[in-house]
């Protein structure tokens, strides 16, 4: 490690101010932050910690969604069940360390393209809301670790629409407990969503031809065969072949636990 300034501030406001410093950058749980200045792969000269805010955590029932804070823990979105699958989603993401320091406005902000947080939010149509704005989930990620986010802006909350049914199915990567391949499924009075995370190179994304086959019709069997292997992440884990059969896979698991 190396020097640098630390900041807990206690109000977004605050928050914000101190990230306005040159080379300051946020810190939420630090699952991917702190291994990366081990790493000296950063070198920040001001950590401003989020975690000291009360107005960025918890849990609330807001009728027809649910809103998130930041800086709230997964372990506490399991807790909530309000929207059981996204419950079940963060109770399986890591281990009991990971569950009780990591952020979900961390893991959105990092966009890491494994990541499960992102399947939920693009798969419910989520809302983004940061210190300046609010985004659409379908405009917020934009590629591999690249995100809506400008610098210094920093994801205050999230707002999760209720679906009629939902299921998230991951075949995880048994070391890091990563998704190998995500897939969320959503049945909503609009229509069917699909995410798939893990999977392509592009990071976390909608499965056009299964969201059209399974709003016609919302069964296992509709699922289409699986998408194109072209652009899917190949590496020692499994080849881009496999990734691509197994987003059909677990979207057809994802449907069938939703009925």
């Amino acid at each position: 490690m190396y020097d640098f300034d630390f900041e807990k501030p206690s109000s977004i406001a605050d928050a914000v101010a101190a990230l306005a410093t040159e080379d300051a950058q946020a810190l939420g749980g630090g699952q991917t932050l702190i291994p990366t200045l081990k790493q000296r792969l950063a070198s920040p000269s001001k950590l401003v910690s989020l975690t000291g805010i009360a107005e960025m955590q918890g849990v609330c029932d807001d009728g027809d969604a649910i809103s998130v804070g930041g800086a709230t823990v997964h372990a506490d979105v399991a807790a909530s069940g309000l929207i059981p699958a996204l419950s079940d989603l963060a109770g399986n993401i890591g281990d009991p360390a990971v569950r009780n320091r990591g952020t979900i406005g961390g893991s959105l902000a990092n966009n890491d393209p494994s990541a499960c947080y992102p399947s939920a939010a693009l798969g419910l149509g989520a809302t983004i809301t940061t210190n300046a704005r609010s985004i659409a989930a379908d405009d917020y990620f934009q590629g591999m670790f690249e995100t809506a986010l400008d610098e210094g802006e920093i994801i205050t909350s999230v707002s999760f629409p209720k679906p009629q049914a939902a299921n998230y199915q991951k075949f995880e990567q048994p070391a890091s407990r990563f998704a190998l391949v995500g897939v969320f499924v959503a049945k909503t009075a609009a229509g069917v969503r699909v995410a798939v995370t893990g999977a392509a190179e592009e990071g976390v994304h909608r499965w056009g031809a299964a969201e059209a086959a399974l709003t016609a019709n919302f069964s296992a069997d509709a699922v289409p065969a699986a998408p194109s292997a072209d652009g899917m992440i190949s590496d020692l884990h499994g080849s881009s072949e496999y990734r691509a059969h197994l987003v059909a896979v677990l979207t057809r698991r994802a449907v069938a636990a939703c009925a």
